[in-house]
This record gives C-alpha cells, sequence and structure tokens, in this order.
C-alpha cells in the first residue's frame, strides 16, 4: 500500500467523487474514477458561477437591458478566459466556441483549409489521432498521409521528426496543414507540436492541433519560446475534458486563416445586415464565426474553470499528476501478466495522465467488467474511438494468437482481443484510486478463470455478469425526480 496523496483541490471540489455503488460481493463503495480521458467530473466552483449566470440569463449580441448586459459581458469574458490560458495574441487569433466537443470544429476546419488553398492536395495527419482528427481531413482533403510515429509496436512513441521532414520534402508544395494531437487519448504520450509547427511553416504548412486530451494536464502556449514560425495555427479542446460537463467545443484560431472568406456557418450574429438581395458578413471575431444562440452557460462554466486552473497553476498541476503517473506505469510495468502500449520511458517519451494495458490471456472487456462490478473502478474500454493507432499498438498480440486469417469464424474471434483497459488521471486523482486499480488488476491475475465463469458476452461484445446487474434507473431516474417536482408544484398550485 502507498502513502496516501492529497489532490490540489479538495474532494468538495468536485461532489461526483462521493458517489457510491453496489458492488456483486454485497459491499457498497465509493468509485474510483479513473476514465478522465474520456470526461473529466465537473468541478463544482465553476459550475456555481454558471449556476449564478442564470439569476441575469438572457440572449447575447444586445445592449437593450441589463440582463442582456450581464449575459453578454460574461460571455466575452469566457472568450477572453480562453486566449489567456493558450496565451494567445487577441490583435491575431480569435477564441471560438462551436458544437458540443471539439468534432464539430475540426469539420469546420478541415472544411475551410480544403477550400482556401485546393491547389495543396494533401493533409498529413499523425497516426495516433483520434477519429475526430482523423476522419474530418480524410473527407475533405483529397489525399491523407499518415505521419509515422518513433519506435515498434506495441512500445511506439511520438511523432518521428525525421519522418515528418521527409514527408514535407516529399510532397513539398503540395501539403496543405498537418492535424495532430498534442497528446495522444490511448496512451498519454505528448507530441513535440511547436517542433511539428517549425517544419510545417519552413514548407507554407498549417498546424491544427487537437489539445482535448492535453489541457486539464499541462501547460500549453501557441508559441513555446514566442517565435512566430514556433506558432500554432489553430488549437482545438473540449471543455467536457476540461472540468467543465456541458460546455461547447473551442478553438483558437489565427484570424488569417478565416478572413476574406465566408464563415463556413451563416445565421443570426454573424452578419450586419441582411436585405432581400442578400447580407453582410460582419468583420467583427468572433462574432463572424459564432452564428445562432451560443451555449453561453456552458461557455462561461469552461471560462471559470480555466480562469481557475489558470491561477492554480498548470506547472503545479502537471508535477502533481506526472507523480502519480510514474507510479502507475512503473507499477503496471512491473506486473507479470500486464501488457502496457505505448513507449514506457517517461523521460525518452513524455506522456500525460493516461496508461492503457492488457492482461495476457485475459479480454479488455472482461478485465473492465470485474474492475467495476467487484472493485468500483471506473475504466474504459476498447478502441477509444483511436482504431488506426491501437491496431498498430496491438499488432503484436493479434499476431501472437495465430488465428487463420481466412476461416469464416476468424473476425468473431479476433474482435474480443482487438482493444485494450485504459485507466486515464484528472485533477482529483489519488494514490488510493491506483492503489484500488492495481489490487483489482492482481484479483483477476490471481483468480481469472474464476472471474470468466462468471460472465456471459452479449451481442455487442459486452461482458455481462450471470447474476449481478444495476439498472442505471434505480441509480438515476429523471423521470422520478421530475414526478417529484411536479408533485410539489400541484402542492404550490393547491395554496395558490
Amino acid at each position: 500500500m502507498s502513502t496516501v496523496s492529497s489532490p490540489i483541490l479538495a474532494g468538495c471540489d468536485f461532489p461526483a467523487l462521493a458517489t457510491h455503488y453496489p458492488l456483486a460481493d454485497g459491499r457498497e463503495t465509493r468509485r474510483h474514477y479513473l476514465d478522465s480521458a474520456a470526461s473529466t467530473l465537473a468541478l463544482e466552483s465553476a459550475r456555481q458561477v454558471a449556476d449564478a449566470l442564470l439569476a441575469h440569463y438572457a440572449n447575447t449580441h444586445s445592449q437593450a437591458h441589463f440582463s442582456a448586459r450581464v449575459t453578454s459581458h460574461a460571455y466575452h469574458w469566457a472568450h477572453r478566459q480562453v486566449l489567456r490560458f493558450l496565451r494567445a495574441d487577441s490583435e491575431r487569433y480569435s477564441a471560438i466556441f462551436a458544437g458540443s466537443g471539439c468534432t464539430a470544429l475540426l469539420n469546420r476546419l478541415a472544411r475551410t483549409l480544403a477550400a482556401r488553398r485546393p491547389e495543396r492536395d494533401i493533409v498529413l495527419v499523425a497516426t495516433l489521432e483520434h477519429h475526430a482528427n482523423d476522419l474530418p481531413h480524410r473527407k475533405h482533403a483529397r489525399q491523407v498521409i499518415p505521419i509515422p510515429l518513433t519506435g515498434a509496436a506495441p512500445a511506439l512513441g511520438a511523432v518521428d521528426l525525421a519522418a515528418l521532414k521527409g514527408l514535407l520534402e516529399r510532397y513539398a508544395g503540395r501539403v496543405n496543414y498537418l492535424a495532430v494531437a498534442a497528446a495522444s487519448n490511448v496512451t498519454g504520450i505528448v507530441n513535440p507540436v511547436h517542433d511539428i509547427a517549425a517544419l510545417a511553416h519552413a514548407h507554407d504548412a498549417w498546424v491544427v492541433v487537437d489539445a482535448s486530451q492535453y489541457l486539464a494536464h499541462a501547460p500549453l502556449a501557441l508559441s513555446d519560446t514566442g517565435a512566430v514560425e514556433r506558432e500554432l495555427d489553430a488549437v482545438v479542446f473540449s471543455g467536457h475534458k476540461l472540468y467543465a460537463p456541458g460546455s461547447p467545443g473551442t478553438a483558437v484560431i489565427r484570424q488569417a486563416l478565416l478572413t476574406d472568406r465566408e464563415p463556413d456557418e451563416v445565421g443570426g450574429g454573424m452578419v450586419d445586415d441582411v436585405t432581400l438581395a442578400g447580407y453582410q458578413v460582419t468583420a467583427r471575431f468572433p462574432d463572424r464565426e459564432e452564428a445562432g444562440t451560443p451555449n453561453i452557460v456552458g461557455a462561461v462554466q469552461l471560462g471559470a474553470v480555466l480562469y481557475l486552473l489558470q491561477n492554480i497553476g498548470m506547472a503545479r498541476i502537471h508535477a502533481a499528476e506526472q507523480r502519480l503517473l510514474r507510479r502507475l506505469v512503473t507499477e503496471l510495468t512491473a506486473l507479470p501478466g500486464v501488457r502496457l502500449y505505448g513507449d514506457p520511458d517517461l523521460e525518452r517519451t513524455p506522456r500525460l495522465g493516461v496508461a492503457s494495458f492488457n492482461l495476457v490471456g485475459l479480454e479488455h472487456g472482461l478485465v473492465a467488467a470485474v474492475l467495476n462490478d467487484y472493485h468500483n473502478v471506473a475504466v474504459r474500454n476498447g478502441c477509444f474511438c483511436a482504431h488506426p493507432y491501437v491496431r498498430e499498438l496491438l499488432k503484436p498480440d493479434l499476431w501472437a494468437l495465430d488465428l487463420d486469417v481466412d476461416a469464416a469464424d476468424a473476425e468473431a474471434k479476433i474482435r474480443p482481443w482487438r482493444g485494450m483497459v485504459r485507466a486515464s488521471l484528472g485533477l482529483y486523482s489519488t494514490d488510493a484510486d491506483i492503489d484500488a486499480l492495481l489490487t483489482g488488476i492482481r484479483d483477476l491475475l490471481a483468480r481469472p478463470e474464476y472471474y470468466r465463469a462468471l460472465y456471459t458476452v452479449d451481442a455487442e461484445g459486452e461482458f455481462r455478469h450471470r447474476t449481478f446487474s444495476i439498472a442505471p434507473a434505480t441509480l438515476f431516474d429523471p423521470e422520478a425526480l421530475l414526478d417529484r417536482a411536479l408533485e410539489r408544484l400541484s402542492v404550490s398550485r393547491h395554496v395558490l
């Protein structure tokens, strides 16, 4: 058992940490949330700021009354927090909110950049990308070429800068932009995005960075040195991975990439005038890029999170997480029967708070199910919307299955093994969470057949306990909550 660590923020800042669930062995315990790479828990103090805004809520784009002024001021404040967080020059960059994650903005960027330089027909995309920063470019670019990674599976590393340089030289004059994650959502491995930007800019190519998996864990500036050639052209991220569930997707984009072209989306708020004969797009940023009524409350909640994180200090947050991560990686690699993915050398290949692994001879779905049902450890399993990368990492394991690829049932036999288990850290993670994960893994490794006999596999490939099941509606039933509210309303009406 390790010494107990204290998170930077108290547990009361994350009320969801107190959630208890009944387990298959009859106990009821607090959950250990190790699924932050998918979505982080809500930061209560930021949520309170958003709730306080509701007392003044009105639509933006008006100064006609008190509430409209308050709401517009708060919404603009949220934009400023985004620019401040990335140390972006507000004269050259704009913060834009859209959609419910970074996917909408990445699709918009892919369409916009493809149309801006149609003569440049190639986009380079890192092999480790999430589908959000892969599929939009495949759809809108004429040709997408993967950027290789260093190392060999299963210990692949970050983007191979020498290979990238070779691709830029080979396709000189044809590369429109590069799409690359600041950190992988599968392994947490960090890409040298500023080095990548310098290489790309030397060939007049732009750089689009998906920072969704990065910004909650470490500081990131548009330029690490202040040099323009090392500046990122567009950075996108999702607030639900930044302790602000329900917030919009966000992008910080060089204004020059968007000017002189009509915005991708049109509607209310992005025009100066509309007549029967036509309309005039406003030159104001970010208004021209945010058609319609925005997610005001979500944006303000995200702005509040960014304000808090900046004042706590991202370097401090990063250092605390790195201590936990080193322990997690070290102990996982020391356990016989555990396969860790991605280069485990944190000095050679930096990574953030993510560790994906498999247990030899055990399906990833079974591992995740047992960790949940018997240890109340919330992890994720599968391919994490990064299928090409996961396939590359798993190649040695899948070859080891020695299946006849021409057999009719080959795909069915491979499917349960095509994935991994992911444990991911957040601002609230502690040594106790890692202890719970490691205890569960040791338990599984000691009694694999015992647990296998307790589960069946459904048509979707999910492992279901034969006798233990908790219906989600027994834990959270919106209709029951609303029915009680209706009863209170009925009493109030009767009194009136």
